[in-house]
């Protein structure tokens, strides 16, 4: 019985995060960010301001609803990757399943790259999830969390996604790209044919 009543209790929060979270979104794209109040996006979404900032400690934190469940994803696929696995190969999959299917059109990817603040609230996000990668590196690894090849994987990791959405097969370039990192430039195929201009 106690277990239902978690349950519940975890299922009507996750709904009154999402309510929030939809609330925020369309009032934002509609009117932009800094023309719309906290209060406004409450009462959107039918529920009090406290409730509001029980769940969301800004009002940028509102459009990122994920944030928590991506760390901890960025976590798990190092931790339980499959024996024997690499870490770069456990993070390669994981971004290629988790981050390609980011569509450029969609309305929170558009509001976030359309405001500064927003623009700001994500780096400063992926730069928490890049501490607690590399820490997790770190752990899976025996080198310190300020080994650079602990920091520079962590990095490498969390902005490959952004250079490989512009492309027209994001997932083949993650793949290419972390290829890259695993092989090293002196295999790419302009540099194997002699093109040594490439190198300087």
């Amino acid at each position: 019985m106690v277990g239902t009543t978690a349950g519940r209790r975890e299922r009507k929060k996750a709904r009154t995060r999402q309510a929030l979270t939809d609330a925020a979104v369309r009032l934002f794209t509609e009117r932009g960010f800094d023309d719309v109040g906290v209060r406004e996006v409450a009462e959107a979404a039918d529920v009090s301001l406290s409730t509001l900032f029980k769940h969301f400690p800004s009002k940028e934190a509102l459009v990122f609803d994920l944030d928590a469940d991506i760390e901890s994803a960025l976590v798990a696929a190092v931790r339980d990757r499959a024996p024997g696995q690499p870490v770069l190969h456990a993070l390669r999959d994981h971004m290629v399943l988790t981050r390609t299917a980011v569509r450029t059109d969609d309305p929170t990817f558009l509001l976030v790259e359309s405001t500064p603040a927003l623009r700001d609230y994500a780096r400063r996000m992926w730069s928490r999830h890049e501490k607690t990668l590399a820490a997790t590196l770190a752990e899976a690894t025996g080198l310190t969390p300020e080994d650079p090849a602990v920091t520079g994987l962590a990095r490498f990791a969390l902005e490959a996604p952004s250079l490989a959405r512009a492309s027209e097969d994001p997932a083949r370039t993650l793949r290419d790209v972390f290829a890259l990192l695993e092989h090293g430039w002196a295999t790419t195929p302009l540099v194997q044919e002699g093109r040594s201009d490439l190198e300087g």
